[in-house]
């Protein structure tokens, strides 16, 4: 029975790259998969973009294709990514370039587009999915909206002979499963195969958490030679069936805790997994271990697909002001709350207009809040205080209050940060599939 071999190259925007190009040089892949974008990163690059017609990809794009470009040409291994973001024309061209300095010869590549629907979006009344809200009511701070695309144009774009797929906004199980489709002639309507694919996706579209990454707990989940991550490959059978494995001798491990830990990740519910290309049931899968570092996976299956597709609508949401300073010694935790109390009373006391406020000590009461704290007295203590406002200006006044404890407040303050950064938020509609029109164009050297 033939099989597949399929490495996760990354799985987020700023993911490492040495395990990639670790890969790219050992996996003896056939497919190497490059999954860069999270909600809010392709409306920053639509903002990128608005700037400068030529940017609006991947920051990371030329680095990673400069790691691992050589290797795939050489040993004959397709890249497919979204890392084209909200300009996938430009990342191609970019591919091109890097090709071309590093001395290739030939190379295809595809740019796949169509998820981009912001022209389209307010011929509808779409509502938002989080708030029940008419999409409407966003009015103009909107920047982008893209649909999550399934596998289908991927498909032809490899169909055309692409040595690299570079597209936008794709559902990150299908950046996976368009090779299983292509490569075993699956049907798209075969729903239990696209079920089994699309879990096989799932698993490997966070790279590094299926091998240990996002994992280890000391004495509890212990992942060997940790700074050595290496990426997961997936070797798939005609039928579906998977094996998930590592590079021989990388780091981390591949274990059925770490599959099943990844497995559950992101799933609100596991026998209605809602995808573009199907409605995954994953409630029937099943994780054997076969072997040291390889975890067999079986049993998903699926329904028919949804007959819209999500879109994520990035939106600006005002701006975040934020400072922090720290206290340490005798009596830092006590200082740390004075300066807290004087903060929030100044800024409260302001013509300063709060959309969100956070007032917390780091290490005391930060992340698990004023219920978890155990009494002990810290020997250092960090205050950070952060207000979401409407203004750049009222961002930055609160920024400097933080600053101005230096001289205005509890004493022994030290070490203070500013910052202002604006709020892109994202959102989600849903869109009748036919109002989205994917095209495949190639470019070659």
């Amino acid at each position: 029975m033939k099989t597949l071999r399929i490495g996760a190259g990354a799985g987020y925007s700023g993911d490492r790259i040495p395990p990639a190009a670790e890969l790219a040089e050992k996996g003896e892949l056939d497919y190497l998969v490059f999954e860069c974008l999270a909600e809010r990163t392709i409306a920053l690059a639509q903002l990128e973009r608005s700037k400068d017609s030529h940017l609006g990809f991947d920051p990371l794009l030329a680095d990673r294709m400069e790691a691992v470009l050589a290797s795939c040409v050489r040993q004959g291994v397709k890249i497919i990514t979204n890392m084209g973001a909200a300009n996938p024309e430009a990342a191609a061209r970019e591919v091109i370039r890097v090709a071309r300095e590093l001395g290739l010869q030939r190379l295809k590549v595809a740019v796949v587009l169509g998820d981009d629907v912001l022209p389209c979006l307010h011929e509808q009344e779409l509502t938002l999915m989080e708030s029940g809200a008419p999409l409407r009511s966003l009015g103009n701070s909107i920047i982008s909206a893209n649909a999550y695309l399934g596998a289908e144009a991927l498909v032809q774009a490899l169909a055309l002979g692409a040595d690299v797929v570079v597209t936008g906004r794709v559902a990150d199980p299908a950046l996976f499963l368009a090779p299983l489709i292509f490569e075993f002639g699956w049907s798209m309507s075969d729903w239990h195969k696209m079920g089994q694919g699309t879990v096989v996706g799932h698993l490997l579209e966070c790279a590094g958490q299926v091998t240990g990454g996002y994992f280890a707990d000391p004495g509890y989940r212990d992942v060997p030679d940790l700074a050595r991550l290496g990426f997961p490959i997936a070797e798939v059978s005609e039928d579906g069936r998977a094996i998930i494995t590592k590079v021989e001798g990388s780091g981390g491990c591949v274990t059925r805790a770490t599959c099943a830990a990844q497995l559950l990740y992101e799933i609100e519910n596991p026998a209605s997994y809602l995808q573009p290309d199907v409605v995954a049931d994953f409630s029937g899968v099943t994780l054997t271990e076969v072997g040291p570092d390889r975890v067999l996976v079986a049993g998903a299956s699926g329904h028919p697909r949804p007959a819209t597709l999500k879109v994520t609508v990035g939106h600006r949401d005002g701006f975040i002001g934020e400072g922090q300073i720290s206290y340490a010694g005798p009596g830092a935790q006590a200082r740390g709350e004075l300066a807290l109390d004087v903060l929030r009373q100044r800024l409260e006391c302001s013509d300063i207009q709060a959309l969100d406020s956070r007032y917390e000590l780091i290490g005391v009461n930060s992340i698990l809040g004023p219920a978890h704290v155990t009494g002990h007295e810290p020997a250092e203590v960090r205050v950070r205080v952060a207000l979401r406002v409407a203004s750049r200006k009222e961002a930055e006044r609160v920024a400097n209050e933080v600053e101005a404890m230096y001289l205005n407040g509890p004493g022994a303050g030290g070490g203070a940060t500013k910052s202002v950064r604006e709020v892109i938020a994202a959102a989600s509609t849903l869109i009748p599939r036919d109002r989205v029109q994917t095209t495949v164009t190639l470019l070659e050297i």
